[in-house]
């Protein structure tokens, strides 16, 4: 038979497209991933081991005389026992802030995805504006704010909210205002993706049942929200809680969080193996933490 006898004849009698290699087309999602793995495994699991292993060092060891490697576990609970008072500290102002800027960025979620209107984008775009500008600036604009000269400490001794020798600067509320400020749009951000899905109608359903504005919000509004707001409260709470720049230009040693300490054991004490541990808790704390909360709230209300 003749090479144009096997030609196809028509439409009909369309030739059988070539198979393709199977093993090409199964590998093909894993080199997609290769990237990404090849970033994670050289920038988080390498310096990861090295904190690790660095946390097991001879705590008599220097950088002058060198580290040993003497598998000492004990450097976690001395750690612990020396900076207990800061893990608390920095678990309570990470709540503190938590609970603030969930009474602030809740309402302010809620009407710019349902009642902002045309306004919308303005306001996202001022949600997110703070966030060009460097984390220092940002906290050093507070220092200003909070100062004992500036203008909310006059308005607050004048309204006699505040002694006429009292003060906002390095206390507490301080350092607590300035994590609610600087991790803000991590919290109303998932809550407006949230929110803004919501549809108007269910509401109104829930009026037109002799819901009123509380019983609609708890029945309707809140379990909706509830993927964005538990994203938005860890993506607030994490950052939060192991944050020290906040601590360290608004507070003073009285305030200090573990971040602080960590950040002394390794640039200014030297003692890399206790801040390593202390960083170690620190993770094993937050990770305890989250996965606490994600089982009290469920895996159905993260993923929507």
């Amino acid at each position: 038979m003749s090479a144009l006898a096997r030609l196809p004849s028509g439409p009909g009698d369309a030739a059988p497209a070539a198979p393709r290699p199977p093993g090409r087309h199964r590998l093909l999602p894993y080199l997609l991933l290769l990237p990404a793995a090849a970033w994670l495994l050289l920038f988080f699991a390498v310096p990861l081991l090295q904190l690790a292993a660095a946390s097991l060092y001879d705590p008599a060891g220097s950088l002058a005389t060198g580290y040993a490697m003497t598998w000492a576990f004990g450097n976690y609970p001395d750690a612990l026992a020396a900076y207990w008072p800061q893990f608390l500290r920095s678990f309570g102002y990470a709540g503190a802030a938590l609970v603030l800027a969930l009474l602030t960025g809740y309402p302010l979620a809620y009407a710019i995805a349902q009642k902002a209107g045309r306004w919308k984008n303005l306001l996202l775009v001022c949600v997110v504006a703070p966030m060009f500008t460097s984390f220092l600036v940002r906290t050093l604009a507070w220092k200003t704010i909070l100062s004992d000269n500036g203008w909310l400490v006059g308005l607050l001794r004048a309204a006699h909210l505040l002694d006429p020798d009292g003060r906002l600067l390095a206390t507490p509320v301080a350092v607590v205002l300035g994590l609610t400020y600087n991790f803000l749009p991590f919290l109303v951000l998932p809550l407006y993706a949230s929110l803004e899905r919501l549809d108007p109608r269910l509401l109104e359903a829930a009026a037109d049942l002799h819901a009123g504005p509380l019983g609609a919000f708890r029945r309707v509004t809140l379990p909706l929200s509830m993927p964005g707001l538990v994203a938005g409260t860890l993506l607030f709470f994490i950052p939060a809680s192991g944050d020290y720049i906040n601590a360290e230009l608004l507070g003073t040693p009285n305030e200090y969080m573990i971040g602080n300490v960590i950040d002394s054991a390794f640039l200014v004490r030297l003692d890399y193996p206790q801040g390593a541990a202390l960083s170690f808790l620190l993770m094993a704390a937050i990770l305890a933490a989250v996965f606490g909360y994600l089982r009290r709230t469920g895996p159905e209300e993260v993923l929507g």
